[in-house]
């Protein structure tokens, strides 16, 4: 796979499809750029699709000078993206925790993006346990040694499924990201490493209408993860916004995003 560098750190990516238009494409926690490989068929022959790995998945690295990761030298890493290619402008799409970085683009060089497609994105609302993982003393010392020593968090996930006080889907999503050590760690990196990527959505909602950039917004109807109710009002502030709802939860709410995509091209 190709990759930019800037000193030591590698921002890998691969290209899918052969359109006229350039999409660059961020995905979601605990995936890799082959997960945009859906959409292929469905936009492949209008756009080039350019599908980066997020640090800490797949053969990105972040080197530890360079953490965390901040949002100048993520737009350094895009701009020598986009003069290797002779890219001037650009379409975006996020899914959840990559909603992150399509955000960063669009606060850092909304003059250059043509349409933004934000899948449950993840950086419009953040979340109390997000807010305690990248907490800076004592509580990230805490969550930070939960990698090595889970029982404590399993324990507390026990208790919240005893008494249903969280959805099922929410402590289904919490067991498979934290059931090995490699996988907590990856949550920690991520979390705080990314800690950084923090918006005003006002602005960005501001710049968004400054460029008359069409932003289409996909959730899915079942997501616990990001939800219909979080992220709506921040479509209805939108000039050219468009809400699609899906009878979807959020693991496979990409790949639901590519078959409806596909569906809409075939009717056309």
């Amino acid at each position: 796979m190709p990759f930019i560098l800037q000193d030591r750190s590698k921002l890998h990516y691969r290209v899918i499809g052969h359109g006229t238009r350039v999409l660059l494409a961020f995905h979601g926690y605990g995936q890799s750029s082959s997960y945009y490989q859906s959409m292929e068929r469905a936009l492949g022959s209008d756009y080039t699709i350019y599908a980066f790995d997020l640090f800490f998945h797949g053969s990105s690295t972040l080197h530890k000078n360079d953490l965390p990761l901040t949002k100048p030298l993520l737009k350094d890493f895009i701009l020598h993206f986009l003069d290797k290619y002779k890219v001037e402008r650009f379409s975006l799409m996020g899914f959840s925790m990559g909603g992150k970085f399509a955000l960063t683009l669009v606060e850092t060089m909304p003059e250059r993006i043509e349409e933004l497609f934000l899948i449950a994105p993840d950086g419009i609302k953040t979340s109390f346990w997000y807010n305690i993982a990248t907490y800076p003393g004592w509580l990230q010392q805490l969550f930070k040694r939960t990698v090595v020593k889970p029982d404590i968090f399993f324990g507390l996930l026990r208790m919240l499924d005893k008494y249903n006080m969280v959805h099922k889907s929410l402590i289904r999503f919490a067991h498979y990201q934290m059931d090995s050590t490699a996988k907590r760690l990856r949550v920690y990196r991520s979390w705080v490493g990314f800690r950084e990527l923090n918006f005003d959505i006002r602005q960005i909602v501001k710049l968004l209408n400054i460029n008359k950039v069409p932003v289409t917004m996909f959730l899915g109807e079942y997501d616990q993860i990001i939800s219909p109710k979080r992220v709506g009002v921040f479509v209805n502030a939108l000039d050219q916004g468009e809400l699609v709802v899906l009878k979807a939860g959020h693991s496979n709410l990409l790949s639901d995003v590519a078959d409806l995509l596909h569906r809409k091209r075939k009717s056309n």
